[in-house]
């Protein structure tokens, strides 16, 4: 599967009292990431919402386990790659490393939608295009 790589340096507003990152952060890094993997595929969201019928990847499941911290003025480097791959839905896993070491793993899982036909105001999951899953499979 294809593997995309983003580093990130912690600032001061990334942080809580103590000087380490404050957990939610993490997951608009890791949202950010999931977006950044389908801009390393070719795929931004500019194209998919010209090219396709894509109305979103919402998130519908996540976890992370946090194994050492990160702080203040580190840099860290966030890996994201998608893990398994089904007609409409798709695992992303993000490992985040500081200094070499796993720091925080995340895992989510989301769903390709559409627009619902009878309101247009709804999403509905939908397949994602054959071209998408190859490029995310590094095909």
């Amino acid at each position: 599967m294809f593997l995309s790589r983003r580093q990130r340096y912690i600032e001061w507003g990334d942080c809580d009292p103590a000087k380490i990152v404050f957990n939610p952060r993490y997951f608009e890094w890791f949202d950010a990431c999931t977006a950044g993997l389908f801009d390393a595929i070719g795929w931004n969201k500019a194209r998919l919402y010209s090219e396709t019928d894509f109305a979103g990847f919402p998130l519908v499941e996540s976890r992370s386990r946090f194994l050492r911290p990160s702080r203040f003025g580190e840099t860290v480097t966030i890996e994201t790659q998608t893990t398994d791959l089904r007609r409409s839905s798709f695992d992303i896993r993000h490992q985040l490393f500081n200094a070499g070491e796993l720091a925080v793993e995340a895992f989510e899982t989301r769903v390709w939608t559409t627009r619902h036909p009878e309101d247009a105001n709804r999403l509905k999951s939908a397949p994602i295009p054959e071209a998408i899953l190859q490029a995310l499979k590094g095909v």
